[in-house]
């Protein structure tokens, strides 16, 4: 499979589950987007053992050198846990067992204690979350993997939205995925982007209708 039809698979696969939709929506950053992507729709063995496959596929593709996973509280425990099992199995890893963790929001005092629960953070580590907004969640990962001795490689996310962050009035001239990789000094992979959503509309004419208010929103705050 190629890169790119991989990634124009992730969108179908999205449009059949629900997961990507098209319309008005109100985002998080408060805007009127006409397309809303929800990871939290992928909620079976099934759909997240798919997305699972996407995930490792694009992390094989990206070539990025990498040691284990880890997937912050609470979106990135399940997707952690998938695509260290997908890669397992994906021909590209030849055999090799990832190993991966994921940390809670409270730190347990019994037990095994603390707030990190899975295989010792170390060497190069892979953070993978759904999608990034604010940044937050990648900030706070990089934290305590730099705090354990290790080193954050890589975000890996499903969706770029590839916009500009920040309020109307104020615009950022970079996208909060952009924003991550230059702060930290790592690269963002995603399974697909708006670019992707864009090739859809663009070449299949079930989804015609939606191409127009979609390219309005890109061309008003996407980055290139």
């Amino acid at each position: 499979m190629t890169q790119s039809s991989s990634r124009n698979d992730f969108v179908r696969f999205s449009l059949e589950q629900g997961v990507l939709k098209f319309g008005q929506f109100r985002v998080k950053s408060g805007r009127m987007s006409p397309y809303f992507f929800n990871a939290g729709l992928f909620n079976s063995g099934f759909t997240v053992g798919r997305l699972a496959g996407f995930y490792a596929q694009a992390l094989v593709d990206s070539g990025i050198n990498f040691d284990m996973l880890f997937g912050p509280a609470y979106k990135g425990i399940p997707l952690a846990a998938a695509t260290a099992v997908a890669l397992a199995a994906h021909p590209g890893m030849g055999g090799r067992d990832v190993p991966f963790a994921f940390n809670r929001k409270e730190a347990k005092d019994h037990g095994e204690g603390g707030s990190l629960v899975g295989a010792p953070l170390q060497g190069r580590v892979v953070i993978i979350d759904d999608v990034i907004t604010a940044g937050t969640s990648v900030r706070e990962s990089v934290d305590l993997i730099r705090g354990a001795g290790a080193e954050p490689a890589a975000v890996l996310i499903a969706l770029d939205r590839m916009e500009r962050a920040g309020p109307d009035s104020a615009l950022s001239a970079h996208s909060a995925v952009q924003e991550v990789s230059q702060r930290y000094g790592i690269p963002v992979v995603s399974i697909a982007s708006l670019s992707d959503i864009m090739q859809l509309l663009d070449h299949d004419a079930g989804f015609a209708d939606h191409r127009e208010a979609v390219a309005a929103y890109r061309a008003k705050y996407g980055v290139v």
